[in-house]
């Protein structure tokens, strides 16, 4: 009887589960290329291509209010793996979920090429599957946040035919300033105390494609950077005065100091308060911090992705629709 009781519920729950929302899926990734992509000095700091493409998330049986975009890696963050904690939230609302990868694997958005493959990939979804071109967000955390930035600044700099029609960004514990960044994984590599693949990494990859280091080509990094601290000019700034900002901060000031000793300089949130600062300067008064404490966030390890997997899905979505019957 107990045994027959048990599943009955278990039935119920997967039914109300199911029932909460309902969603199409449609994906559509490139053949994998035969190349590898040098990321350091060794002979073997090589990273295999993967898969350019898209998938797509859209409600059922209603109209598509808006569309939430994530520019994430289909081959090294658990594909797609940010924007389906949103699927749920954005389904019930009408709202579709768009993630989108290039072909080079952590991307930072360096090259030309691969900007204009996402502007054409995000381009032919939003007319194959008549996506409405308003009340689009761009959301993420770590390299996903980031190359909305960049992805922005690409698009607005150019006569595009087809221009997004971008509401908001929600920005979640990321790098904005990358003279900062620099500096912050030369000190790791001083100091030896943490693991060095990343450090020796990212600043491998910033002197290679920025062609020098902030000391030498200080403005290739400004330019490089949504906001930088170094910039007197800060000319991105005005790129993103028009959007409602939402960003997200982890300090974790404890955590880095014990596990990374990392200074308060070595933080994310440094970039992304000063990034709202300057914002305002240039007139955006539709900006929010949103801070999450220790208590907020279960994860034993303190990162980027760990903040957007512990920030509440559902009060952001909520944002998301108010911003979007302000338009």
């Amino acid at each position: 009887m107990k045994t027959h009781i048990n599943l009955l519920l278990l039935i119920f729950f997967v039914s109300i589960n199911n029932m909460s929302f309902s969603q199409e899926m449609a994906e559509e990734y490139n053949p994998l290329k035969n190349d590898s992509l040098r990321i350091g000095k060794d002979p073997n700091d090589l990273l295999p291509y993967i898969q350019s493409g898209y998938t797509l998330m859209l409600p059922e049986n209603q109209k598509v209010k808006g569309v939430l975009i994530f520019l994430e890696d289909s081959g090294y963050d658990k594909k797609n793996n940010s924007a389906k904690q949103m699927y749920n939230q954005a389904s019930e609302e009408g709202f579709a979920v768009l993630s989108v990868s290039s072909e080079i694997p952590f991307d930072f958005y360096f090259s030309e090429s691969s900007m204009s493959s996402t502007h054409h990939i995000i381009e032919d979804v939003f007319l194959k599957y008549k996506l409405p071109n308003t009340n689009v967000f761009f959301l993420g955390a770590s390299l996903v946040g980031h190359r909305a930035m960049r992805y922005i600044k690409f698009m607005k700099e150019r006569n595009f035919e087809f221009q997004l029609n971008i509401t908001g960004i929600v920005i979640c514990n990321f790098t904005l300033d990358f003279t900062r960044k620099w500096h912050q994984h030369r000190r790791d590599i001083r100091i030896n105390r943490i693991n060095l693949w990343e450090p020796k990494f990212i600043n491998y990859m910033l002197e290679t494609h920025l062609k020098g280091t902030p000391e030498t080509v200080p403005e290739n990094y400004h330019d490089f950077s949504s906001y930088s601290y170094f910039s007197e000019k800060n000319n991105n700034i005005k790129l993103y005065k028009d959007y409602a900002v939402r960003a997200y901060i982890e300090p974790s000031i404890k955590y880095k100091l014990k596990k990374q000793f990392r200074t308060f300089y070595e933080n994310n949130a440094t970039d992304m308060v000063s990034f709202l600062a300057e914002l305002e300067l240039a007139g955006n008064k539709n900006t929010e911090l949103i801070v999450l404490y220790p208590g907020d966030n279960p994860s034993p390890k303190k990162n980027t992705q760990s903040t957007w997997d512990a920030l509440d899905k559902t009060e952001l979505m909520k944002w998301i629709l108010k911003e979007s019957e302000k338009q």
